[in-house]
């Protein structure tokens, strides 16, 4: 996978979709692709921040990581996403990003990009499939290449079983509930795997 260029792309406000995203990087190394580590821009008011204790430690201890560019979005080959639910659908922090890319999707930069996606939220049914899809509405329109995990791999069905992508239930101490790092690492290698076959056939 040495020849494959995979953003991961996150947004996080506590520190779970974080931890998908660090996991996600480990996988993506592992497995010898080209890793970035990339966070969309913070929205929410300072106070607002200011006044979760959770929120304001994760937003210091990843102030080092870099912001997403759109450059970064030519240079990937593939991108996944991990994103909380916001009623069922991907934080505005996310969107607003995905809403910069007319430029990119005007010139056919985005074509072919093989795409994946995570989630969570605070129970089972808390709209993490619902995210998932919201956030491959616009890669469908981007014409990129969906890599859902499906249920492609056995971890899938003692992981939460989240054929669309790796979802985790948090409970009210910021915990997570199920063991999702197998589907995660599962997701990635699928991502890179399809990425690599895509890169192949365009050469």
């Amino acid at each position: 996978m040495s020849n494959i260029n995979l953003a991961i792309i996150y947004y996080s406000s506590t520190g779970t979709n974080y931890q998908l995203a660090k996991w996600a990087e480990e996988a993506a190394q592992e497995n010898g692709a080209n890793v970035k580590l990339l966070k969309v821009p913070e929205l929410a008011p300072q106070e607002a921040i200011e006044s979760n204790p959770a929120w304001k430690a994760h937003v210091e201890a990843t102030k080092d990581v870099a912001e997403v560019t759109l450059e970064d979005l030519e240079w990937a080959d593939s991108i996944i996403f991990s994103v909380p639910t916001r009623f069922g659908n991907m934080p505005a922090q996310m969107k607003q990003f995905l809403d910069t890319t007319g430029g990119l999707w005007f010139h056919g930069k985005l074509v072919n990009k093989v795409v994946s996606a995570m989630s969570s939220a605070q129970n089972s049914h808390g709209g993490q499939e619902a995210t998932i899809l919201s956030l491959y509405t616009t890669m469908y329109h981007w014409g990129a290449i969906v890599a859902a995990p499906g249920y492609t791999d056995p971890v899938l069905f003692t992981t939460g079983g989240n054929p669309y992508g790796a979802s985790v239930t948090v409970d009210q101490e910021g915990n997570m509930v199920e063991n999702v790092q197998p589907a995660v690492q599962h997701q990635v290698k699928r991502t890179l795997q399809i990425a690599q076959m895509v890169k192949q056939g365009n050469e």
